[in-house]
């Protein structure tokens, strides 16, 4: 894991710094930022000292990186410990959640029969990892369908909602009214857009196209 610490705060005003006879590390401002650096799912990795913490550490996705939470007066080797310990941690829960390709091409398959009355037959559905610009694909020639690994750790509802939307563009390649009408039926099509809207936003991620006529 390569690591990078951001610049030490400058000492207070009033002369008062930390008690280096004691060997005690410089206390962090709450909520700063530490240090950056990268997890095996290629998401940079922000880690957070708090003062009102003491001695719970917690780690969470936020978009395109992990956000660890850890005490203000942490020292740095335990922060790095702490840090390795909590992506390991979050890798283990999304491993068990995640579904692989398999699972993921029957999932495609009851979206089409549910919602397409079965007429979105993918010969491959599967994750990729070199898909940053968009949340997915499909090549209608070759009946293939592609998720970015991005969505691996989002809401159901929402790879759901990207997996019907590449289902419908074996259909009707473009987003027109045509389009738009296939995901009527999926009720969670707005609550979906809606997220993946909010991460777009926050994380400069692909836009998701809006709904306009031909």
């Amino acid at each position: 894991m390569r690591w990078r610490r951001a610049p030490h705060a400058a000492a207070p005003a009033n002369g008062s710094g930390p008690n280096r006879g004691a060997g005690l590390p410089r206390p962090r401002r709450a909520g700063t930022v530490v240090g950056v650096s990268a997890d095996p799912t290629h998401r940079a990795v922000e880690v957070r000292r708090s003062a009102r913490r003491r001695r719970t550490v917690s780690a969470y996705r936020e978009g395109d990186r992990t956000v660890v939470l850890i005490p203000a007066r942490m020292s740095e080797a335990e922060e790095r410990r702490w840090v390795g310990v909590m992506l390991d941690r979050l890798a283990a829960r999304e491993t068990r959640r995640t579904p692989g390709d398999a699972e993921l091409a029957e999932r495609a398959g009851r979206l089409s029969e549910q919602y397409l009355a079965g007429r979105a037959r993918p010969r491959s559905v599967r994750w990729v990892t070199n898909q940053n610009s968009r949340w997915g694909s499909c090549t209608p020639a070759e009946g293939s369908i592609r998720l970015s690994h991005r969505l691996q750790g989002m809401p159901e509802y929402v790879v759901d909602y990207v997996l019907l939307h590449e289902l419908a563009h074996l259909l009707v390649p473009g987003h027109g009214p045509r389009f738009w009408e296939l995901l009527e039926a999926y009720p969670r099509t707005e609550r979906a857009r809606g997220y993946l809207e909010g991460v777009a936003a926050a994380e400069r991620l692909p836009k998701v196209p809006e709904p306009r006529g031909d």
